[in-house]
C-alpha cells in the first residue's frame, strides 16, 4: 500500500546565512542588532543576496501546493511587485514559526488567504497577464511619478531610482 501523503513537498528552508542571522539576533546575549529578515528593504547586501532565489522557491510552493485556481497564483514577476516581495517574506517565515503548534498553524492559513486576497486587490486586472508572464509596470506609477521630489533632497528617491534601474 502506498502513502497517500507521500507527494506532500516539504516547505523551503531558509538560506543558512539568514538562519544564522536569525540565531545571532535572538541569542540571549546578541550584539546583532540588525533589521528582521522579512523587512527586505532594509537588509545589507550580504543578506539579501540569497533571498530572491529562497522567496522564489517559496512562491513556487505556495503556488504548487495552494493555487488550485489562476487568481491564487503568485506571478512569476512577483519580485516587481514591491508589495508582494515584502508579504512574501514575511508570510515565509510566519510559515516556519507556525508549525510549532497546531493552532498557529490554522492562523497562518487565515493569513495566507488574506494575502491572496491583497495580492489580487493589488495586481487588479493586471495580474492576469502577470501570472502568464506578461508583466507590466505598475498600472498607477503615473500616480507616483506626479510625487513632487523631498525638500531635503533624502537619498530614498535615489536608491529607488536605482533599483527601479537593476530590475528593468
Amino acid at each position: 500500500m502506498t502513502n497517500p501523503l507521500a507527494h506532500f513537498r516539504p516547505f523551503p528552508e531558509p538560506p543558512v546565512l539568514i538562519l544564522e542571522y536569525i540565531a545571532a539576533r535572538s541569542a540571549e546575549e546578541s550584539v546583532v542588532d540588525g533589521p528582521t529578515p522579512w523587512d527586505l528593504g532594509s537588509l545589507s547586501a550580504e543578506l539579501i543576496a540569497p533571498m530572491p532565489s529562497w522567496l522564489d522557491s517559496v512562491c513556487r510552493w505556495l503556488n504548487w501546493t495552494y493555487a488550485w485556481q489562476p487568481q491564487d497564483v503568485i506571478p512569476p514577476c512577483w519580485s516587481k511587485h514591491e508589495d508582494l516581495g515584502y508579504e512574501i517574506a514575511a508570510l515565509a517565515f510566519a510559515r516556519t514559526d507556525a508549525y510549532e503548534e497546531a493552532g498557529k498553524a490554522v492562523i497562518w492559513h487565515e493569513q495566507y488567504g488574506r494575502f491572496v486576497a491583497r495580492m489580487n486587490k493589488t495586481l487588479g486586472r493586471a495580474g492576469d497577464e502577470c501570472r502568464v508572464g506578461r508583466h507590466e509596470d505598475r498600472p498607477a506609477r503615473f500616480q507616483l511619478a506626479a510625487w513632487p521630489p523631498q525638500v531635503d533632497g533624502s537619498a530614498e528617491e535615489s536608491q529607488a531610482a536605482e533599483r527601479d534601474g537593476e530590475t528593468a
